[in-house]
């Protein structure tokens, strides 16, 4: 009767039954902090207290979202759009239409992985980018599902491999100092084989999901793809011009203060001021924008008050105590039982940044004491740590994905983006994670 089985259990029943994500993380955390000791009015209290963590990533997306509208208004993704279905032709042939999938999704792979690394703009790049493609994928049958799993592989599995961007605050400022604190002698030369194994194991998956689970070509309804497109403009060169300036702005004012909030509010202003956007069109333009993303900022809301509720509990604290008096001396079985926690742990709150801090300090000196090695307790607990990333109804990893892919109504957040993702990266990577304990 631990809080957080139960809490991200029921979560994850209701959500597979579809019932709406929000009222599901909602509901879950009520009856989760009820089984913690809380009573329903403290539980309420609790989450209401918290919803305020998810207040600013629900603000950022809103503002992605009506910039996302306001790109598109230029005319820029239409000129993208028609390349690619210029390229492909009328009567392209089956090899054509799948060196068109392979570069499209390769290139998707790509922005994803220098949305982590390179250019650290997070998932920002979705909702901006993938509505205008959409056209072109039910032009080529592509099933989104696969897209999905694309997407969460580049923005997850690139963090917990390459130590530069996020990545770098992930290996470095979070893994690494927490095992050192905690009493864990490891260095940054460690890090690529502790994580290597486990990373393997997400590549496989996404080999998996493309070649195999999602191969097969998917139909989707083309009149609803258009319906959320702007109407067909004629390529206005002085629009272009303006679309050019207003992302490398708002990316430059992104990078500069931190803020995504900061930077597509400018790039939204420079899109009216410029003229794409007349000043009488720029209140729907903006709301339409708020609408397409208003989900996805609910559930980051949501997800900010179940996280609050869970850690009021001490649930975390009791589960993984009943985890150390149930493996023993097992080295084998602590393993995998310390992966399956990181995984309810992360998927209850969302973000596996906030798990290592929360694990570390139990995990580094129960691997030691079992008799682990450096570099596999950095494997278990940097693994624990990511997984339920991909996944969860929660994380940004499968809400990024589904805000672009979703902006037709044609792509379930639950079925299409977190049960693929789960599938093809959380059991991989539990086996992969098991395997580096075992072998380092």
């Amino acid at each position: 009767m631990n809080p957080v089985v139960i809490a991200v259990g029921l979560m994850l029943v209701l959500s597979l039954m579809r019932i709406n994500v929000v009222i599901a993380i909602s509901l879950s955390a009520m009856v989760g902090g009820m089984v913690g000791g809380l009573s329903l009015t403290e539980a309420a209290n609790v989450f209401a207290q918290g919803l305020g963590g998810g207040a600013t990533i629900a603000l950022s997306y809103a503002m992605l979202g009506a910039f996302a509208v306001a790109i598109a208004r230029s005319g820029i993704t239409d000129l993208l759009a028609f390349k690619i279905i210029k390229a492909l032709g009328q009567d392209a042939s089956a090899g054509r239409m799948l060196w068109i999938k392979a570069l499209l999704l390769s290139t998707l792979l790509l922005a994803a992985v220098a949305s982590q690394n390179l250019v650290p703009v997070h998932i920002a790049f979705i909702p901006i980018l993938i509505p205008p493609l959409l056209h072109v994928m039910a032009k080529l049958k592509l099933d989104r599902r696969a897209v999905a799993c694309v997407l969460t592989f580049g923005l997850t599995a690139t963090y917990m491999m390459l130590p530069v961007g996020f990545g770098g605050i992930f290996l470095h400022t979070v893994l690494l100092a927490n095992m050192l604190e905690n009493g864990v002698e490891v260095t940054k030369s460690m890090l690529p084989t502790a994580m290597g194994i486990p990373v393997f194991g997400m590549f496989l998956g996404l080999l998996v999901a493309l070649f195999f689970s999602y191969r097969k070509p998917r139909l989707y309804d083309e009149s609803k793809i258009m319906a959320v497109e702007p109407e067909h403009i004629q390529i206005n060169v002085a629009h272009l011009m303006v679309a050019l300036v207003a992302i490398i702005a708002a990316l430059s004012l992104q990078l500069y203060s931190n803020s995504i909030i900061l930077g597509a509010m400018v790039g939204f202003v420079i899109f009216t001021l410029g003229g794409v956007i007349k000043y009488k069109e720029s209140q729907d333009a903006f709301t339409q924008g708020v609408k397409m993303m208003s989900l996805i900022g609910f559930i980051m809301i949501a997800a900010a008050g179940f996280a609050s509720v869970i850690k009021e509990t001490d649930g975390i604290t009791s589960l993984v105590a009943a985890v150390e008096l149930t493996m023993g001396d097992n080295k084998a079985l602590a393993a995998l039982m310390m992966l399956v926690v990181g995984l309810l742990i992360t998927m209850g709150i969302g973000s596996s940044f906030s798990t290592i801090p929360i694990i570390a300090p139990i995990y580094a000196p129960l691997c030691l004491a079992l008799g682990f090695s450096p570099i596999a307790a950095l494997a278990i607990i940097g693994t624990a740590g990511a997984l339920g990333d991909a996944g969860s109804p929660a994380s940004d990893s499968t809400l990024g994905p589904t805000s672009g892919l979703n902006a037709d109504g044609q792509h379930d957040h639950i079925w299409d983006s977190v049960v693929p993702t789960f599938i093809h990266y959380n059991i991989p990577l539990i086996i992969f994670g098991w395997i580096a304990a075992m072998v380092l």
